[in-house]
């Protein structure tokens, strides 16, 4: 089959818009959509000046997710000098996967000439992920665990490299499955949530001052397509799923969503796409609202709802 835009030959079909399209034109595509996602959520301060630019942390885990979108952003504002980016790793301690992914984000980095910073459980909290899935005094999914120490670790690293966004590399699976999961459980409060802390553009968010503004630039961009991507431009992705993956309800959405997207293409796009303009009416909803009283940990000083973070008790029951 020949590519809708020239007489080069197609490597991928998009069953949602129908087109076919060889690798220069797929490459295009794909880094069209992440700059208008960009445009569309305001990412560029209309004022930012080379005198004054901004700082993007990008959540570089390894894998085809942040690699490409780093890649991207790293095309896009290479010559600019109004953005700065710096990539942020976050080291689990889970042997033979995170090393691998490590050594991605290295090879990456290092041939984009852009800042990297690595930090581990093990400096920082002190525990292995390994460790802490053989001991499970809480008896929950090791994603349980890994997403709140890594949540912390993005948010406090950001905070201290001063950045003024958050990026990472979410793709339209992810977040159609996180619009899904957070609808079927009826939790609008979540959705309002979900929309200010990174789905909004940042001029119609509701100003939360404690954190680091987050993006997701790459959520246009379905998964399959992102890992084309990283295969046709030979980019240095660790390419595995992480050995203590076990998100139970997130793999029966996926799963879902795999069925309805076969049989109905368009599916993701047309769940994120009416998600997130029920979350702007429901973050305009819950707008002004007092809503949790944030205060700061009794152990560590970060912002919580709760005299001790989810983080601290977490490590208390590991002692």
């Amino acid at each position: 089959m020949d590519c809708n835009r020239c007489p080069e030959e197609a490597v991928m079909h998009a069953a949602y818009s129908g087109a076919h399209l060889c690798a220069d034109h797929f490459r295009e595509s794909v880094e069209k959509r992440v700059r208008r996602r960009v445009r569309r959520d305001d990412l560029v301060p209309h004022d930012v000046t080379p005198e004054n630019p901004q700082t993007w942390v990008i959540g570089l885990s390894g894998g085809k997710d942040s690699v490409v979108l780093t890649q991207i952003l790293h095309d896009t504002f290479a010559k600019d000098p109004r953005i700065e980016l710096i990539g942020l790793t976050i080291h689990e301690g889970i042997e033979g996967y995170r090393d691998k992914s490590l050594e991605a984000c290295l090879d990456l980095t290092d041939d984009l000439d852009i800042r990297h910073e690595v930090v581990s459980y093990e400096e920082e909290f002190g525990v292995r992920m390994d460790d802490v899935v053989e001991d499970d005094p809480e008896n929950m999914a090791a994603c349980a665990y890994c997403g709140v120490f890594r949540r912390d670790l993005l948010s406090t690293y950001a905070e201290d490299l001063e950045a003024d966004l958050l990026l990472t590399g979410h793709n339209l699976d992810d977040e159609a499955q996180s619009a899904l999961m957070n609808f079927l459980e009826g939790d609008v409060e979540q959705m309002a949530k979900h929309f200010d802390a990174s789905l909004g553009p940042l001029s119609e968010r509701d100003e939360q001052d404690e954190f680091v503004p987050r993006a997701k630039p790459l959520r246009d961009v379905p998964e399959k397509e992102v890992a084309l991507y990283a295969h046709l431009n030979d980019l240095p992705a660790h390419i595995t799923e992480c050995p203590h993956s076990s998100e139970a309800y997130r793999g029966e959405i996926q799963q879902l969503l795999y069925g309805l997207e076969e049989n109905h293409p368009g599916t993701r796009h047309s769940i994120l796409s009416g998600y997130e303009e029920l979350a702007s009416i429901l973050s305009d909803e819950f707008s002004g609202d007092d809503g949790a009283d944030l205060q700061a940990c009794a152990e560590c000083g970060s912002t919580t709802t709760r005299d001790i973070c989810r983080k601290c008790s977490l490590l208390e029951s590991l002692v």
